[in-house]
């Protein structure tokens, strides 16, 4: 069945999120995670005038979406339309009918090129969804759930770098145990990785199911879907780059961010909340407060919650996905 853009990604904590924002009816805003579009589409229902709105996904099938329909700009309440016959396209990112939305192929950690390229010196806010989206997890064919047996993928852009079976296959044993400690916080990491070492000199770990049954043995059964899931998540964050990119993704963000303006993140999991938290804190992933010569910490955000924003029983129901979410809001000053 055709993926639409409500059964691509239900959005988490939406309503929040965008509030977080403040919205300036007329100011520039991205989303630097666009999957199903609808934070984008919550957002640019709250802008007006010449307001601009850039939206990054890396994945062709998220860029599929932009033809779900049409998007109407200040009716504070996304609709759908159908398109008309004189339906233009403003540029070669976006299928939408309006010279105030951008559509950008692209991985976010590269959004200040991208603003640049587009002329846009300051933006008022900046949202970004970390999740992986439901149709990631959903899609059989692109390995990023255990529950299916399917080519050992993992890439969130089809068309670019090393694919998980590529470095389950390549890496070198100490390396694999690097990246499931850093990345999945095992402490039998390196027991793992010796495992897959092993099973692949007998035959390439190619599907999810080789990549399962070479590591079972060392997981005990109740602890095995969670134990599982972190494998899975150091894999798909070292093939995506996804830590690195978020740093400089945010890096790109302190410095674009008007006076005022905010950013809205909603984190998954410790390690990206981690990042998120020391740079809305002390303006770096590591946490290091920066002082003037007077001994005044020096920060670039105050935080909007000082406590992370969580969702409600309602919406964990409704989305288990949810569950998980961690939102944090910051200004910048």
């Amino acid at each position: 069945m055709a993926k639409t853009a409500e059964t691509y990604h239900v959005p988490v904590l939406l309503r929040e999120s965008v509030d977080g924002l403040n919205i300036r009816p007329g100011g520039v805003y991205v989303d630097v995670t666009f999957g199903g579009g609808g934070h984008s589409r919550e957002i640019f229902s709250r802008l007006s005038g010449n307001a601009r709105l850039f939206s990054f996904d890396q994945d062709a099938d998220a860029e599929a979406l932009l033809g779900d329909g049409c998007w109407v700009m200040g009716d504070n309440g996304m609709k759908d339309e159908k398109p008309t016959t004189n339906t233009h396209h403003p540029s070669p990112n976006t299928r939408i009918p309006s010279p105030q939305f951008t559509f950008i192929r692209s991985n976010f950690r590269y959004l200040k090129n991208w603003t640049r390229y587009y002329g846009v010196e300051q933006i008022d806010g900046l949202l970004a969804d970390l999740g992986v989206s439901s149709h990631h997890f959903d899609d059989e064919t692109r390995g990023f759930s255990f529950r299916f047996d399917a080519p050992l993928d993992m890439r969130m852009n089809k068309g670019a770098g090393m694919t998980a079976a590529d470095i389950v296959n390549t890496y070198d044993e100490e390396a694999l145990a690097d990246v499931f400690y850093l990345y999945g916080e095992l402490k039998n990491s390196r027991r793992i990785a010796a495992a897959l070492v092993k099973a692949r000199q007998q035959q390439a770990i190619a599907t999810t199911q080789d990549f399962m049954h070479a590591v079972e043995p060392l997981f005990r059964r109740e602890r095995e879907k969670k134990d599982m899931a972190k494998l899975f998540q150091a894999l798909r964050i070292e093939v995506n780059h996804e830590l690195s990119a978020l740093k400089e993704m945010l890096g790109a963000a302190t410095e674009l961010l008007a006076p005022g303006g905010r950013l809205s993140v909603i984190t998954y999991h410790s390690l990206e909340d981690r990042i998120v938290k020391n740079f809305m804190r002390a303006g770096n992933a590591e946490g290091k407060i920066s002082q003037d010569f007077f001994g005044r910490v020096e920060t670039p955000f105050s935080l909007v919650n000082s406590k992370v924003i969580v969702a409600g029983t309602d919406e964990v129901e409704r989305n288990p996905r949810s569950r998980s979410a961690k939102l944090r809001i910051a200004e910048k000053k």
